[in-house]
């Protein structure tokens, strides 16, 4: 059945159990055929027209993201986040006006994920082509977060950057994604050498 389909694939969502799924659903059926129809466009759209930025991984519509081709953003730091979420979490708080680089996963030997499935050696070549100055690593403080910055940082000692991570006024297990701008604007401003 239509419906019972529709509602299994918004439950293989994240962060969307069963009766979530249905409401939702039930909601898209309720929508006008144009709503629906945009709505199933911008599905196919995104998926057709969205891929990584060729400097930073952060995802765009364009060659380069907006961050990057942006000339008023400092490009003497990069900030590392895990995934493309993290940006926009960072660009909450207004307070930070550097560069990005996003490794699209962290090192788990558990789950199979390597450094070489990460994109390092996209931002170790950025290092000396745009003169960073600084990396502040600001992966998530798990053990694979902190297991991807001190990997990170060491590859990063012979090229002579400084190397910061975000101090901790993010929770042990915490994502990111769903810290406060405030929370975000401490950890930023308190991070400190590795």
């Amino acid at each position: 059945m239509p419906l019972v389909r529709l509602a299994e694939h918004f439950e293989r969502l994240p962060g969307i159990g069963k009766k979530s799924a249905q409401r939702l659903a039930f909601h898209v059926l309720n929508m006008p055929k144009d709503r629906a129809e945009d709505f199933a466009r911008c599905i196919l759209e995104a998926r057709e027209k969205i891929h990584r930025c060729a400097c930073c991984q952060n995802l765009t519509d364009q060659p380069l993201c907006e961050i990057c081709a942006d000339p008023k953003r400092d490009g003497s730091v990069i900030c590392v986040v895990e995934d493309p979420q993290d940006v926009l979490a960072f660009e909450r708080t207004k307070e930070y006006h550097g560069k990005y680089h996003v490794l699209h996963g962290l090192i788990s030997p558990m789950a199979g994920i390597g450094p070489e499935q990460l994109y390092l050696k996209e931002l170790l070549a950025r290092i000396p082509k745009e003169g960073v100055q600084e990396v502040i690593m600001a992966t998530n403080p798990t053990v694979e977060g902190e297991a991807t910055a001190m990997y990170l940082a060491k590859l990063l000692k012979p090229l002579g950057v400084k190397t910061t991570r975000l101090a901790y006024g993010i929770p042990v297990g915490g994502n990111l994604e769903y810290a406060d701008e405030v929370t975000l604007y401490r950890a930023l401003s308190g991070r400190s050498e590795i």
